[in-house]
């Protein structure tokens, strides 16, 4: 059975949301970051190298990154599912929608959480972080314009790759009208609240 080590406030959210919408069976082992500085316990150490979350564990592989996991779920268990055929046009909007995630779209927002760590000492550089997650956010929006989906008529693994961007995000997604509308509709998804169910809090929501 496919093991998830899932960390809270995390990426491997999306992992149980994505494996809620397959209908695989799976387990949580849980980890809990520590405080007053959130990182991941040392545990994680021990079930790969980086000591990240998420990873899961499944038929004797390990595979680490969030990206790739969503790959091999939907290649090894979606039965055609939440993946446009590929060599379509949709497939590869596909495939630059689950690159865009975390090589483009998270890193400003994760430069805004370690320079707000800093106080005024990053006060020069808050207007250029600033400027590239509006950058993006306006480019997702008009990415997803008139759409329920960021690629095709039905969930693919490019939202689930997506959506943590957009609620990690938080109050800075308001001014985007269709991306805080997707947002909401995503979050209703029955899937999508069994993972929260199982996963436990989720302070990225609230955010």
């Amino acid at each position: 059975m496919i093991k998830v080590h899932h960390l809270n406030n995390s990426r491997s959210q999306r992992i149980l949301w994505l494996l809620e919408e397959l209908g695989t069976p799976y387990e949580i082992v849980k980890y809990q970051r520590g405080t007053p500085v959130p990182f991941a316990p040392p545990e994680l150490k021990k079930v790969h190298p980086l000591g990240k979350s998420p990873v899961i564990t499944d038929d004797g592989k390990t595979i680490a990154e969030s990206g790739a996991i969503v790959e091999y779920l939907i290649d090894t268990y979606g039965k055609g599912k939440l993946k446009p055929k590929a060599g379509t046009d949709d497939y590869w909007k596909y495939v630059e929608w689950m690159h865009y995630a975390e090589g483009s779209a998270m890193l400003p927002l994760l430069m805004a959480l370690y320079t707000g760590m800093l106080g005024d000492a990053a006060a020069p550089l808050k207007p250029r972080v600033d400027s590239e997650i509006a950058n993006n956010l306006s480019y997702m929006e008009a990415g997803l314009k008139g759409r329920n989906f960021f690629v095709g008529n039905e969930l693919t693994g490019a939202d689930v790759q997506l959506l943590f961007v957009l609620e990690a995000a938080g109050a800075r997604l308001e001014p985007y009208a269709g991306l805080v509308k997707y947002r909401a509709a995503m979050h209703a998804r029955p899937a999508y609240k069994r993972g929260i169910e199982k996963g436990g809090e989720y302070a990225l929501m609230s955010r």
